[in-house]
């Protein structure tokens, strides 16, 4: 049960252009408890000033569906949808460098015709 919610909880959210900040979150259903590994999930969006909007807005949609969230840091996305070019890089100062190579692996798996690098440097 817990494995088939999860599946309905999309493993990419991000905006189709642009420089944006993003959060890596881990999902677990609520009911499941800490034995639930849950799955990692990206979100990113410019509209977010703050690293903390876009995990306060993924967790106020996934928590009365039953799923609790943990930010595992942030960092920001440039996303060239013309030259089909996506880089994951930075940091955010709140959450901490969220795990770029699992969120480029994300992004890989939801953009396979992308060219998909990430960093750690910037900001």
């Amino acid at each position: 049960m817990a494995a088939a919610a999860l599946q309905g909880v999309a493993d990419v959210e991000i905006d189709d252009g642009g420089v944006f900040k993003y959060v890596l979150l881990r999902v677990r259903p609520r009911a499941a408890g800490a034995s639930e590994p849950g799955k990692e999930v990206v979100r990113g969006h410019g509209w977010a000033e703050y690293h903390a909007d876009i995990y306060d807005r993924a967790a106020a949609e996934l928590e009365p569906q039953g799923f609790d969230c943990e930010c595992l840091g942030g960092g920001r996305i440039s996303h060239q949808s013309q030259e089909k070019k996506i880089h994951v890089y930075g940091y955010s100062v709140g959450f901490g460098r969220a795990n770029h190579s699992v969120t480029t692996e994300k992004l890989k798996a939801k953009y396979p015709d992308y060219e998909i690098t990430w960093a750690d440097e910037g900001y």
